[in-house]
């Protein structure tokens, strides 16, 4: 690990980033530029400690790939900068080829800006990347999870409890919708994880393996999404999506139907999330 340019890397990409540029609300003017160690730890999710110690080159043991990930996401780095992070910290960088799960900054700059709908990042595969709060608040923190349960499609699938949230009537359609944006993708990929992913629901799903003998193609663009939250009740929802160049990720937005209950509804998921410690 070479830790005197790991330490002015990260002190430079800090430095560069003001707190509008990761969706953070500014309180007069900063003595220093950039943001502060506090908020770029937050924003990774590791202790200011740790985080000052890299910068200040003290740190005494090669970062883990979590936190590397992390402060990828945190300083909002493109890919490049992000294999020299890699780098820096002593180990290889992802292979782009295989899974990598590095958000779009374009797409990440988006849903820092977003505070009043639900919006999510994900991959073509199903993968969810990022939330923001009020996504969070409405389908539950979905970034956490690896291997197949990380796909929405495998879980719709394969974990009755996956389909709770959604209208018994809206079943049917989800299940087509899903596999005919999942056709697309696999031949758009062309690669081993989406091959994976057919073959492990072919086998595991009855369901998934009559939709796929149907070879019906259709490319998600915007479409209608109704969810019956625990707390608040039905929310139906105009889903709209942003996409990255090669259409490996999509930044799905969420918008309140007119006319509905859904506005205030997300209102009060906002104001609940907020008031949690």
């Amino acid at each position: 690990m070479d830790t005197q340019q790991l330490a002015r890397f990260l002190r430079v990409r800090r430095e560069a980033l003001g707190p509008s540029d990761v969706g953070l609300a500014t309180a007069g003017r900063r003595r220093t530029p950039g943001l502060r160690r506090e908020e770029v730890a937050a924003l990774a999710g590791i202790s200011t400690d740790y985080y000052t110690r890299l910068e200040q080159e003290r740190a005494t043991a090669t970062p883990s790939e979590s936190v590397l990930r992390a402060l990828t996401r945190a300083l909002r780095l493109s890919l490049d900068e992000r294999d020299h992070l890699y780098r820096l910290s002593g180990l290889n960088a992802p292979d782009r080829r295989r899974g990598d799960r590095h958000v779009a900054p374009a797409l990440l700059a988006v849903l820092d800006r977003l505070h009043d709908v639900p919006a999510q990042v994900m991959t073509d595969l199903g993968d969810t990347l990022a939330q923001n709060h009020l996504a969070r608040a409405v389908f539950g923190d979905l970034t956490g999870r690896s291997g197949p349960e990380a796909s929405v499609i495998h879980r719709w699938f394969t974990d009755p409890g996956a389909r709770c949230g959604f209208p018994v009537e809206d079943h049917t359609s989800e299940s087509q919708a899903l596999v005919a944006d999942l056709r697309a993708a696999v031949v758009r990929r062309d690669d081993e994880p989406a091959r994976v992913l057919v073959g492990r629901l072919r086998r595991d799903s009855p369901e998934f393996a009559a939709l796929w003998e149907l070879h019906d193609v259709a490319v998600m663009r915007s479409r209608r999404k109704r969810i019956l939250h625990p707390e608040v009740g039905l929310l139906e929802l105009d889903c709209q999506s942003m996409v990255d160049e090669d259409r490996g990720q999509i930044l799905a937005l969420f918008s309140p139907v007119a006319g509905t209950a859904t506005a205030e509804r997300l209102t009060l998921l906002g104001l609940a999330g907020s008031s949690r410690p």
